[in-house]
């Protein structure tokens, strides 16, 4: 059995951390989770919370998703943790 890690899900686990940092300067909490570190759970003092995945968009691209039909560039993480604080308001 190999030890070896997958690129895409390192990859993957890369683009949410970095989300998470953006997200946390914005008064969010954020924990990786699922298998792997998969997912990035998001949540607001008040309740308000949503599941985040990273998937390839294109070849060296990647987007974030999350509930509500939410859904941002990975190349910027800033822009899509405003847009991820903007949609947790309401």
């Amino acid at each position: 059995m190999s030890d070896s890690v997958d690129p895409t899900e390192e990859s993957r686990r890369q683009c949410l951390a970095r989300l998470a940092d953006e997200a946390r300067t914005r008064g969010l909490q954020c924990t990786l989770t699922g298998p792997n570190g998969a997912l990035l759970h998001v949540s607001r003092p008040n309740g308000h919370n949503t599941m985040v995945f990273a998937m390839p968009s294109s070849a060296d691209a990647w987007s974030y998703l999350w509930s509500g039909g939410g859904s941002a560039s990975a190349n910027d993480p800033a822009q899509a943790a405003d847009l991820l604080a903007a949609s947790l308001d309401h």
